[in-house]
């Protein structure tokens, strides 16, 4: 996700006072979007009527539909966030998308929990997506390197993706273990571009956009990881 405005001031061309300050603000609100996810997960789980709902929305073509409505939402807000420099409408879309990510991850944490009838496998893969997320995100700090070469790979993986997806849906067949590995390493790929866009592409307001892409790659890696984890049992 890159941002679009005009005239804007580069965070690469700020000082570093300035640059630290941004910094500061997006992983604040990274750290804030996963506390209101916590929170609209939590009180989703907690009526039945929504989990057996949702449940019911994995099944054969529903899940299409599902996903189709999410890529919707995903879209409005990224582009929200990016076409208008009010701060209110930028968190009331920040918001819709941390709702959205809440309810479509709602299966998939229903699952886990029942299974293991605790939430100690969600906690595990949870630590593991944040110790990644960290590790991913210190390399373009530490290298300076920008990685928006990565883009075109990115975007090529997950079309591939999506179709695995479609197809897996459509005629019934489990995309598998390595499939959530592949996943995972193209989540990481994007916390990597996303990351290189925080440190060269931003401007230095553009806080929440940089903090909506970097909380969107975490939950596909979040997604994955947890799938990975719960293979096991």
């Amino acid at each position: 996700m890159e941002n679009t405005f005009e005239n804007k001031t580069l965070l690469i061309e700020s000082t570093d006072e300035v640059r630290v300050a941004f910094y500061k603000k997006t992983y604040a609100h990274v750290a804030g979007g996963v506390l209101l996810f916590v929170l609209f997960e939590y009180l989703l789980l907690q009526s039945d009527t929504i989990v057996e709902f949702m449940l019911s929305m994995t099944e054969g073509w529903r899940w299409l539909v599902m996903l189709g409505g999410f890529m919707l939402i995903t879209s409005y807000a990224e582009s929200t966030v990016l076409k208008t420099a009010d701060k209110n409408i930028q968190y009331m879309a920040y918001a819709l998308y941390v709702f959205a990510q809440a309810l479509i991850f709602v299966p998939l944490l229903a699952i886990a929990i029942y299974y293991t009838e605790s939430v100690d496998l969600i906690q595990q893969a949870a630590i593991v997506t944040l110790a990644l997320f960290v590790g991913i995100s210190s390399v373009v700090f530490i290298t300076k390197k920008d990685f928006s070469f990565i883009k075109t790979g990115l975007t090529i993986g997950f079309f591939i993706a999506m179709g695995l997806i479609v197809a897996g849906t459509l005629f019934g067949f489990n995309l598998g273990l390595w499939f959530s590995v592949g996943m995972c390493l193209l989540a990481g790929g994007s916390i990597l571009y996303q990351t290189s866009n925080l440190v060269n592409k931003y401007g230095t307001e553009d806080y929440i956009p940089a903090s909506l892409g970097l909380f969107a790659s975490l939950m596909l890696l979040f997604w994955y990881v947890l799938q990975i984890f719960m293979s096991r049992d």
